[in-house]
């Protein structure tokens, strides 16, 4: 589902900023709650750590949180005598999917990958900037374990691992209350919760619902259009229970704020909600594409980390609490020596 855009002309400069390397996160802060939180509202910026949301929030505040689980999606196989890494990035059919494949040239349709003594691929199509359609030699549910067995958290190219991803990957980069398995990218806003801090925002009466979206791949793909409004999104699979839409839409009834966890949790309630800012019951694929000029319909804040220059998600932000706001926001983030990225710090934006 795709909502229309905003008719600004929007170019990618407009959402660069330089980023010093010291400033991304290798690894996350723990105990993960205390990472640092920067509270951006329209009077200004407050520093504080994400183990003060439940006195940041509401009483009656709903948070929408993104229970999607990162599969263990980078595998290293062979075609011959030549290594290939594969990146699956997004489930197509029954053991078809489609992956980011290095190096893509040598790849062509028929070929076999095999991946370890009784795990393999065929590679089906291929297609343009090394991505190619595979179909696995074993079922959905044996696919699962076999990925557990052979495969290798899929960090972002930002966080650097010479030797490989860790047993500390493994744990570090998926939510504590993740339960739906399907995505290769984390939903990083999530990972900074614990049980603890569950239990401090139960006890202030800040209830939670969970959506899920699998993150893909495609979170990470550089925009390469200069006229943002030319850019093509990427999409993604999602769903959103008649029971989670029944639930955010009493919360609105009621006057409470919904607070979404996430930019994934955000586009995902975007998609299902109608103008008046109602929110149906959704399942299936969104290509929803959020920058500055849109309207938000079903969500009042936002928690997210710091993003890439020139990133989607960056857009989102911008278009969620203003530009001028989040440039100002950055600007001071990093003379603060906040951490940036995946495993790094938080932000609780206001909406504009």
């Amino acid at each position: 589902m795709n909502v229309s855009l905003p008719n600004t002309d929007w170019r990618l400069g407009d959402f660069d900023y330089e980023l010093p390397p010291a400033r991304i996160a290798a690894r996350p802060v723990k105990p993960r709650d205390r990472a640092r939180l920067l509270h951006v509202r329209p009077e200004g910026f407050g520093d504080y750590h994400v183990y003060d949301l439940p006195d940041l929030l509401r009483p009656d505040d709903l948070l929408v949180m993104n229970d999607t689980k990162v599969i263990p999606a980078r595998l290293y196989g062979m075609r011959g005598g030549v290594k290939v890494k594969v990146l699956l990035h997004k489930k197509q059919a029954a053991q078809t999917w489609l992956a980011l494949a290095r190096p893509g040239k040598r790849l062509r349709a028929g070929d076999e990958i095999v991946f370890g003594p009784d795990f393999g691929a065929t590679v089906l199509e291929k297609r343009e900037e090394g991505e190619v359609l595979l179909r696995f030699s074993c079922d959905d549910a044996a696919l699962l374990g076999l990925l557990e067995r052979y495969g290798h958290v899929p960090l972002p190219p930002y966080i650097k691992r010479p030797q490989g991803d860790t047993a500390e990957d493994f744990e570090d980069y998926q939510t504590v209350y993740a339960k739906r398995e399907g995505a290769v990218a984390a939903p990083t806003a999530g990972l900074h919760f614990t049980s603890e801090l569950f239990d401090k925002l139960d006890a202030k009466g800040i209830e939670r619902v969970t959506v899920t979206l699998h993150v893909g791949a495609g979170t990470f793909l550089p925009v390469k259009v200069d006229h943002i409004r030319d850019h093509v999104m990427h999409a993604e699979w999602g769903e959103v229970s008649a029971a989670a839409a029944d639930k955010i839409n009493a919360a609105r009834l009621a006057g409470r704020r919904i607070v979404a966890v996430g930019t994934t949790s955000l586009r995902l309630l975007e998609t299902a909600a109608e103008d008046e800012g109602v929110v149906s019951p959704f399942t299936g694929e969104t290509a929803i594409f959020i920058y500055p000029g849109y309207r938000f319909k079903g969500v009042d804040a936002l928690m997210t980390n710091f993003h890439l220059p020139k990133s989607t998600l960056l857009m989102l932000v911008s278009a969620f609490a203003g530009l001028e706001r989040m440039r100002e926001a950055y600007a001071y983030a990093l003379t603060q020596k906040y951490r940036f990225y995946s495993y790094g710090d938080a932000m609780l934006l206001e909406k504009a």
